[in-house]
């Protein structure tokens, strides 16, 4: 971890953003009080993606699975008691 004055990094700021895109972590000071610091964001690059079709033939999309639904169900949904008419 290194040091670095306000002053500095406002002179070279992407001389230091360089630095710690190279993995080191950079504490800002004004009047020897540090106020920040700047490290690298950690990422896991090493993550595999998850394979497309990773379940596949674990489960079937039944042939009515975007049909309307039933009048009923739509009046649950909306909060009317089922079998009431509505005038």
């Amino acid at each position: 971890m290194a040091t670095v004055t306000l002053d500095e990094i406002q002179r070279d700021f992407l001389g230091y953003l360089h630095r710690v895109q190279a993995g080191e972590t950079l504490v800002i000071v004004q009047v020897d009080k540090p106020i920040a610091a700047i490290k690298p964001i950690e990422t896991n690059h090493t993550r595999e993606l998850r394979p497309f079709g990773l379940c596949a033939g674990e489960f079937r999309v039944p042939d009515d699975f975007d049909d309307p639904l039933p009048e009923e169900i739509i009046e649950q949904f909306e909060g009317k008691r089922i079998g009431t008419q509505v005038s």
